[in-house]
């Protein structure tokens, strides 16, 4: 069952990001500048971070199988409606829709796989779980870019919507019929959210990875206006960054069994707080450009599985509403971070945005340390 909710990741992983590959295309169709064709990853975020956990309250009672196929299902319709979207205004709403979607299936699986294996196995479980959406770094934003600039960026939104549909039958076909954990509600929900210490451990979540959303966001034209790459250029940078996110996806299970996810989380602020004004630098030879976008994706994205088994051992019985609030973190964090970065692009330049990003990964490592001394730290291996 796990690489089945891995592969639907996956998916969802490519509908959420390939966005970040098609901002010129998308741009020059729709008559947007890259700043504003940015924006769709903020309305995405925003929705995203608004529906997912009030989505998974709703449905909390529901069998889990029915709630991440429906959740399966709206994800394909939204980007089948993006693909045909004959304006600015009808692409975002489907963005919206595609959010509602992703905010119903990815939390609940996180939480299905949690809760169905032990603790000292699940920091590994949900690195396995959360490997598609890495995995989507890899091929599907690369592709993505690749068929946008080679045939238009809405064929690059169909590839979503066919690679949804088999999702939809895995999980009907794959997942057991009738798994139901201690159902939530709107108002664990509610309990969640009037407790200040777990939302500030929550909220880190936001912080970090609105810092690398400062730059990531517009690294498709910031390597074409500095490093002058085209298609193919942008393509194998991706590339490189993405296989970078599938191995720290990995390293970051380890770690967080191995050392606790204090130590990690914090180790991996300080090398954000280093790695990304080095994008400042702009131009590099090729080489050195790839080296740093594989370390840069490491550090990154291996921080997602020492802080879910941070909040799922705070969580308790509340783990599907915390972990919906987490997902929701992430899309608070990347709609921030787009938007910061967006500010910066317009009135600093393209190259501002690797500083920017070093500024908002310090702020990160203050946030970590501060929530840390609030809530619980639980003993740590040695």
């Amino acid at each position: 069952m796990i690489p089945v909710l891995s592969a639907c990741n996956f998916v969802i992983g490519i509908g959420a990001f390939v966005i970040i590959g098609l901002l010129e295309p998308l741009g020059e169709d729709l008559g947007r500048s890259t700043a504003q064709a940015g924006q769709l990853i903020t309305v995405y975020a925003v929705a995203y971070a608004l529906l997912s956990p009030v989505l998974v309250s709703l449905t909390g009672s529901v069998g889990r199988r029915r709630v991440m196929a429906g959740g399966m299902a709206i994800f394909a319709v939204a980007a089948a409606v993006s693909a045909l979207a004959p304006g600015y205004a009808t692409l975002a709403l489907a963005r919206v829709l595609a959010a509602a979607g992703a905010g119903i299936f990815t939390p609940v699986a996180a939480a299905v796989a949690a809760g169905l294996f032990p603790q000292a196995q699940r920091a590994r479980v949900l690195a396995a779980v959360f490997f598609g959406l890495t995995l989507a770094q890899v091929l599907g934003v690369p592709a993505g870019s690749w068929i946008a600039y080679t045939f238009g960026w809405r064929w690059a939104l169909w590839g979503v919507v066919a690679l949804s549909l088999p999702c939809i039958v895995l999980i009907w076909t794959r997942v057991p019929a009738g798994l139901r954990f201690d159902p939530v509600s709107m108002r664990d929900l509610g309990e969640v959210l009037r407790e200040g210490r777990m939302m500030l451990a929550i909220l880190f979540t936001g912080t970090f990875l609105g810092a690398m959303y400062v730059l990531y966001t517009f690294i498709a034209p910031l390597l074409s206006e500095t490093m002058g790459f085209g298609r193919d250029g942008i393509t194998l940078t991706l590339v490189v960054f993405g296989l970078g996110a599938v191995a720290g996806n990995i390293l970051g299970g380890v770690l967080a069994d191995r050392l606790g996810w204090y130590k990690t989380l914090t180790a991996l602020c300080v090398s954000q707080v280093i790695l990304m004004p080095m994008f400042t630098l702009l131009p590099v030879a090729a080489p050195l450009l790839f080296l740093l976008s594989f370390v840069w994706a490491v550090c990154g994205w291996s921080f997602m599985a020492g802080q879910q088994l941070r909040l799922i051992g705070l969580a308790g019985p509340l783990a599907p509403v915390v972990l919906a609030l987490n997902a929701a973190a992430i899309y608070v964090g990347a709609a921030l971070g787009s938007a910061l970065g967006g500010l910066i692009v317009s009135g600093f330049g393209l190259a501002a945005t690797g500083i920017g990003g070093g500024i908002c990964a310090f702020a990160a490592l203050l946030h970590i340390l501060i929530s840390a001394r609030l809530t619980p730290l639980r003993p740590q291996p040695s």
